[in-house]
């Protein structure tokens, strides 16, 4: 039976060769910014930086993947978001933030993608 962690890094490699069949180029991944969190794919979509955070469920019985995307995890994506630009020194470029939300409940995979999530 995989772990939690094994679940997340499937779930991440589905999300980043999702993004590259849609023509994305991956930058970074599982990028930390010290104690102010980390950010799941940061990739480049014609030529605009999209900060990606993945969320997944085994099961329906607590919502959708998306639905536990709180303020404070917001919050903390804009703070490593900004850290990223910060260290590579990006100011000229546009930004936006989108989720991949992976439900493999009842044996099925299904993939959304939100732009532009918040």
């Amino acid at each position: 039976m995989e772990n939690n962690r094994d679940i997340g890094y499937k779930a991440e490699k589905i999300a980043s060769d999702f993004l590259e069949s849609l023509g994305y180029s991956i930058i970074q991944k599982n990028f930390h910014f010290g104690k102010y969190g980390e950010i799941d794919i940061i990739c480049d979509d014609n030529n605009t930086l999209v900060f990606v955070e993945v969320k997944y469920r085994n099961t329906s019985n607590y919502g959708t993947p998306e639905s536990s995307i709180t303020q404070k995890k917001i919050k903390t994506l804009r703070r490593a978001a900004e850290g990223f630009l910060y260290i590579r020194k990006i100011s000229d470029k546009e930004c936006r933030f989108d989720v991949i939300a992976i439900d493999f409940a009842d044996g099925a995979q299904c993939i959304r993608h939100l732009k532009c999530a918040f």
